[in-house]
């Protein structure tokens, strides 16, 4: 009988799903999660929080020159982002596996369940940091809230224009959204929708305005009452390049097997450490019980407050009804 621990070498097993993590994760595929050297280096040197320091923007009103009056020295001012460091296992047994273990690459196959595993749930983590985010006060001018408007509610495309205008002139910055299939329906049949070729040269790849659409029912509806009617709200998020920044770290034992020789199971255990933070915004752990945020607590509005400028936070969060 062939093990896990057979086909699983941890030092090649854990960066090998780090890799299809990547790869099967369509909000990295967009661009709106970017990994870079420096935010691995980060979530690798130790602490619950990472401090970003950065410098502010130069303001104040230029001067006229003059031989008799001096100019008077401005200064620049240095703010700070806060990520935290999210850490998270899951182990399964052999059983959960089987399936995979009888295929003619043990190893990938077993690589590509982990891996998707790790990609749906750091999907489900960063819409807990999103719901978090958009719930605090900070986040105001990021967000454009039509579900209440007697006459203009619905996603259309001078709503979604006027969404992405909260950006101003940095609107272009904004690249995909993120929507709930019942939204995307709606676009169907409003026939908004247009395909772009993928990798292959097949029109797959939707996309709304020029920017890629993602498509998940993990995002925010909820049954609102207005006036005498309760209708459902949809949050449609709309994202920048980069808008989350990924660092991948290190846990002290990242993957490992075990064997329940009484019970007969094969076990494999897997453990992730990393950041997924949304750029100028800072994790405040205000509300935090143990060692790291579940997704409970990221989503708790406490936890976060905004330190870049608005146009600097690449995220609008877009709410809104839909057509009939």
């Amino acid at each position: 009988m062939t093990k896990i621990a057979d086909v699983i070498v941890p030092e090649v097993f854990n960066p090998y799903v780090i890799e299809r993590t990547a790869e099967l994760s369509a909000l990295q595929q967009s661009g709106i999660i970017e990994n870079n050297s420096e935010l691995d280096r980060l979530a690798q040197s130790g602490g619950k929080t990472i401090n970003m320091p950065f410098w502010e923007d130069l303001n104040g009103d230029d001067e006229v020159l003059s031989d008799t009056d001096p100019l008077t020295p401005g200064k620049i001012t240095a703010g700070q982002d806060v990520a935290v460091l999210l850490m998270r296992g899951k182990a399964w047994s052999a059983n959960d596996l089987a399936k995979a273990l009888s295929g003619d690459d043990p190893m990938g196959a077993i690589g590509d369940l982990v891996a998707s595993y790790w990609a749906r749930r750091r999907q489900v983590t960063l819409l807990s940091i999103l719901e978090g985010v958009f719930g605090s006060p900070s986040m105001a001018d990021n967000t454009h809230d039509i579900s209440e408007d007697a006459t203009n509610n619905t996603f259309t495309g001078s709503t979604f224009i006027d969404a992405k205008g909260r950006l101003g002139d940095a609107e272009d910055r904004l690249t995909a959204i993120s929507i709930h299939s019942a939204t995307y329906q709606s676009l169907l049949k409003q026939d908004l929708i247009e395909f772009i070729p993928d990798s292959e040269g097949k029109p797959t790849i939707p996309t709304y305005m020029g920017k890629r659409v993602i498509v998940d029912d993990g995002m925010p509806v909820e049954d609102k009452t207005i006036g005498e009617d309760t209708v459902k709200v949809y949050t449609t998020y709309i994202f920048g390049e980069g808008a989350f920044g990924l660092g991948n770290g290190s846990a002290p034992v990242p993957t490992e097997t075990d064997r329940d020789s009484l019970q007969g199971d094969d076990i494999l255990i897997n453990r992730q450490h990393f950041i997924l933070h949304p750029r100028g915004v800072k994790f405040t752990s205000t509300s935090v019980a143990g060692s790291s945020p579940t997704n409970t607590e990221l989503a708790t509005a406490s936890n976060w407050t905004r330190v870049y400028e608005p146009k600097n936070v690449r995220i609008v969060a877009f709410k809104h009804q839909l057509e009939g």
